[in-house]
C-alpha cells in the first residue's frame, strides 16, 4: 500500500522546486511509480539528443518520488549514489521513467529507474539510485 499518491506527490515536487519546471507524477503502483518530463528545444544536445544531465535528474526525481510513495513526506531524503548508463540516443520527446523500490530499509533505499522515449519501450536510459534517508527523529515533513 503506498502512502502517497500521485496528486501528493505531485504537489511535494511543485512545492519544493516551485522555481523549476517540473516533473509529471503519472502514476504509483505498488513499489513502482511512472514519472514523466517533458522535453523542449532548450533540452536539446548537438546530434539531436537529449542532454545526459536532463536524464539524469529524472533518474533521481523519479526515485526520490518512488521512496516518498513508500515512506511518506520525508523530504531530507537525499541522494547517496547515482549510476546510469546511457543506453541509445533518445527521440526529442517527452521522456518517461519507471522507478521500482528494489530495497527500503531504515537507513538506505534502492531504487531502479528505467528511462525511455514516450511511445517507444526501447530504454534510453537505465539508472540505479541509492538515498539515505534520516533517523526517525528528524523532523522532515513540509
Amino acid at each position: 500500500m503506498n502512502v502517497l499518491d500521485v496528486d501528493a506527490l505531485q504537489a511535494i515536487l511543485d512545492a519544493a522546486f516551485f522555481d523549476v519546471e517540473v516533473p509529471v507524477v503519472e502514476e504509483v503502483a505498488g513499489h513502482t511509480v511512472v514519472v514523466s518530463q517533458s522535453i523542449t528545444a532548450r533540452h536539446e544536445r548537438p546530434g539531436g539528443t537529449v542532454s545526459g544531465p536532463l536524464m539524469m535528474m529524472l533518474a533521481d526525481t523519479t526515485a526520490w518520488v518512488a521512496i516518498l510513495a513508500q515512506i511518506g513526506p520525508v523530504l531530507l531524503a537525499v541522494t547517496t549514489s547515482l549510476h546510469i548508463d546511457f543506453l541509445r540516443k533518445p527521440e526529442m520527446t517527452d521522456l518517461v521513467a519507471r522507478g521500482t523500490v528494489l530495497k527500503l530499509g531504515r537507513k538506505l533505499a534502492v531504487v531502479d529507474v528505467a528511462i525511455h522515449s514516450r511511445g517507444s519501450d526501447a530504454l534510453v536510459a537505465k539508472a540505479q539510485v541509492t538515498y539515505a534517508l534520516p533517523s526517525s527523529n528528524t523532523t522532515n515533513a513540509a
